[in-house]
């Protein structure tokens, strides 16, 4: 029995199963891992933390695709990895780690790119991830890590790198976004 024939264990309209919780406890620990990354800037316990709720995107996304997926799932996942993205960022910049233009850089691709997929949603459109947004996640998640993990917490610029790294690539993929809803928008119409 392949995957494709396994069955569903929850339906699209399912809110609390095991990917959602996931998700949700990934929500529920930004704060607390934003607060530490402002107070103490890097440390085990603060990589371990960081590593643990960046990394737990992927175990979400397999319950999902194993057990079904679901519409909350679909608006839950996204903005947990927002929140982690952004508000890791700008944890760093507060703690005077990162300069503040390109994670404002990267705010304003994400602003630019909600808007689109609302306005294209309210078309009953739905431009899914590419493997540069997931990259463009990984990146930025990583320039966070570089940050707090004390083996190279002490070589900014290998987080700076990663960063302006996660710039070129964010751009790239809301480039990606823009054409991919533009084409769907004007075959639609």
């Amino acid at each position: 029995m392949t995957q494709a024939d396994t069955p569903k264990t929850f339906g699209p309209s399912a809110v609390m199963t095991p990917a959602n919780v996931v998700t949700i406890v990934r929500l529920l620990l930004s704060p607390v891992a934003f607060w530490l990354i402002i107070d103490r800037k890097s440390g085990w316990g603060i990589f371990v933390l960081w590593v643990a709720v960046t990394a737990s995107d992927s175990l979400d996304g397999y319950l999902a695709r194993k057990q079904g997926t679901t519409r909350s799932g679909a608006f839950l996942d996204p903005l947990a990895d927002k929140v982690l993205a952004l508000g890791g960022l700008w944890a760093v910049v507060l703690a005077g780690e990162f300069w503040w233009l390109p994670v404002a850089l990267i705010t304003v691709r994400e602003a630019l790119i909600s808007g689109f997929r609302f306005f294209w949603a309210r078309r009953g459109l739905a431009i899914q991830a590419s493997k540069v947004a997931k990259a463009k996640t990984f990146l930025q998640f990583s320039s966070v890590s570089f940050v707090v993990w004390p083996w190279t917490a002490g070589e900014p610029w290998i987080a700076a790198a990663c960063l302006w790294l996660a710039v070129a690539v964010a751009w790239i993929s809301a480039a990606q976004y823009i054409t991919a809803g533009s084409r769907a928008t004007s075959m639609g119409d």
